[in-house]
C-alpha cells in the first residue's frame, strides 16, 4: 500500500495500476488486448456522462473518472508508451494553441482553414 505522501506521484499511480495488472495477470488473459481496452474506456466515459447529465453526487462522479484514469493509465501499459511523456508532449502543443469560441463555448483546437 502506498503510503500517503506517495499519493501524489505519477509513478506511485503508475505502479499501482501495473500490480494490478499483475495481480489479475492481465497480460495472459486478454485484459492488455488494446480493443478490449478501448471498450471498457467507452463503458467507463458513459458512466463519467451518466453522472453529469444525470445530476449524481460529485463523489460517484470522482469515482468514474477515477476508473477511466486507471484505464487510460493501464492502456499505456499494455500499449507500452510512457503516459507521463505522453501528457507533456500533448500539453506543450495545447499551450501553443489559440482558442476560440464555437457555439458559444470556448474550442482549444488545430483549427483548419478552408
Amino acid at each position: 500500500m502506498q503510503r500517503d505522501s506517495d499519493k501524489d506521484s505519477y509513478a506511485a499511480m503508475l505502479a499501482a495500476v501495473q500490480a494490478f495488472h499483475t495481480k489479475h495477470d492481465f497480460k495472459s488473459t486478454g485484459g492488455e488486448e488494446l480493443i478490449y481496452r478501448v471498450a471498457l474506456m467507452a463503458e467507463e466515459l458513459g458512466e463519467v456522462s451518466a453522472c453529469v447529465s444525470k445530476g449524481k453526487p460529485r463523489d460517484e462522479l470522482a469515482e468514474e473518472v477515477a476508473d477511466l484514469m486507471i484505464l487510460l493509465m493501464g492502456t499505456a501499459i499494455a500499449a507500452k508508451f510512457d503516459l507521463n511523456s505522453a501528457f507533456w508532449q500533448k500539453m506543450n502543443k495545447l499551450m501553443l494553441r489559440e482558442a476560440r469560441m464555437v457555439n458559444g463555448r470556448i474550442r482549444v483546437s488545430e483549427f483548419r482553414t478552408k
